[in-house]
C-alpha cells in the first residue's frame, strides 16, 4: 500500500487524479488538500480519502498542513504539488508576496521543505504540475523574484511555473542520491477552474466547455496525466529531474531556466527562511 499526497485536490485535474488512482489502487491511502471546503469534502467522502483544507495564499496554512499529513503518518510515497492558480494583480499575500508566486511556487517548496524527513525516508516521488506559460510567458527577473513593479498576470503565472520546473531540477541534482526522484509536466490545455480568479483571456480559454469540445481535453484528460507520474516508477516511466509536455514525452523548458537552478534555490530558500540537510 502507497501513501499519495494530493495538493489542489478539490476540483479539476487533482480531483480527477485522485479518482483515477483510487480506481487503479483501491487500497492506496489518500490524503487530499483543497481550498474549497465543500468540493474537496465531497470529492474526499466519496473516495473513502482524508482530506485537510488550506488555502496557499497563507503560509501558515502550508505549515498546519504539513503538521496535519505529519500527524497521520510517517511515509509518503508520492507528493503531488498540483495546487495552483492565476491571480489578477498585484495582490500581496499576509507573508508579504504576489499572491501568484506564493500560491504556485513559494507554498509547495515550502510544504515540501516541511515534509522532507519524511519524503527523504520514504525514497519518495515529488510530482509538480507546471505549464507550457512557462515557455510562453516565464521570466527571470532575480532583483524583483517574482515581485516585479510592473504587474502581468500572464507574466507572473509563466514565471511561477518556470519556477516549478527550477524547484524540480533542483530537487532531483540535490538529492536524487538520497532517493527523491522529481518531474514536473504540463497537463495540456485542460478546461478547469484554476483561473477562476482571474480576468485574464486565459480564464475564458480554460474554463469554456468549447475547449473540451474542440480540443479533446477536460480535466480527466489532465488528470490522467498527473496520475501517470503518480503511479509511475522514477527511471522506468518517467526520469527525475525532467519536465514534460502532455504527451508524455520531455518538453521545451523556457531557455531563461539555463543554468539559473541554483540561484533560484538560493532566493527562493531566502525569502521562505528554509534551509535544507
Amino acid at each position: 500500500m502507497k501513501t499519495i499526497v494530493i495538493t489542489g485536490a478539490s476540483d479539476g485535474i487533482g480531483a480527477a487524479a485522485a479518482r483515477i488512482i483510487h480506481e487503479a489502487h483501491p487500497d492506496w491511502r489518500l490524503l487530499l488538500t483543497g481550498r474549497n471546503p465543500n468540493k474537496t469534502k465531497n470529492v474526499a467522502e466519496a473516495l473513502g480519502a482524508e482530506y485537510f483544507l488550506a488555502d496557499f495564499a497563507e503560509l501558515e496554512q502550508v505549515r498546519a498542513l504539513a503538521a496535519w499529513i505529519r500527524e497521520r503518518t510517517d511515509r509518503i510515497d508520492v507528493l503531488a504539488n498540483n495546487a495552483g492558480g492565476m491571480f489578477d494583480g498585484p495582490v500581496t499575500t499576509v507573508d508579504g508576496f504576489e499572491k501568484t508566486f506564493q500560491v504556485n511556487h513559494l507554498a509547495p517548496t515550502l510544504l515540501t521543505h516541511e515534509l522532507f524527513d519524511v519524503l527523504t525516508a520514504s525514497r519518495a516521488s515529488i510530482v509538480a504540475t507546471s505549464s507550457l506559460a512557462n515557455l510562453l510567458y516565464g521570466r527571470l527577473d532575480f532583483e524583483s523574484f517574482g515581485q516585479s513593479k510592473v504587474f502581468d498576470r500572464d507574466r507572473a503565472y509563466g514565471t511561477a511555473k518556470l519556477a516549478n520546473i527550477l524547484f524540480t531540477q533542483e530537487l532531483h541534482h540535490r538529492y536524487h542520491s538520497r532517493g527523491i526522484s522529481a518531474v514536473a509536466y504540463h497537463p495540456g490545455i485542460v478546461a478547469t477552474n484554476f483561473s477562476q480568479d482571474t480576468h485574464s483571456w486565459m480564464r475564458w480559454f480554460y474554463s469554456s466547455p468549447l475547449i473540451g469540445r474542440v480540443l479533446g481535453i477536460g480535466a480527466d484528460q489532465g488528470g490522467a496525466n498527473l496520475a501517470f507520474f503518480i503511479d509511475g516508477t522514477p527511471g522506468i516511466t518517467w526520469k527525475s529531474g525532467v519536465y514534460y509536455n502532455d504527451k508524455r514525452r520531455p518538453g521545451i523548458v523556457n531557455p531563461f531556466a539555463r543554468n539559473a537552478g541554483p540561484r533560484h534555490w538560493d532566493l527562493t530558500n531566502q525569502w521562505l527562511g528554509t534551509t535544507w540537510d
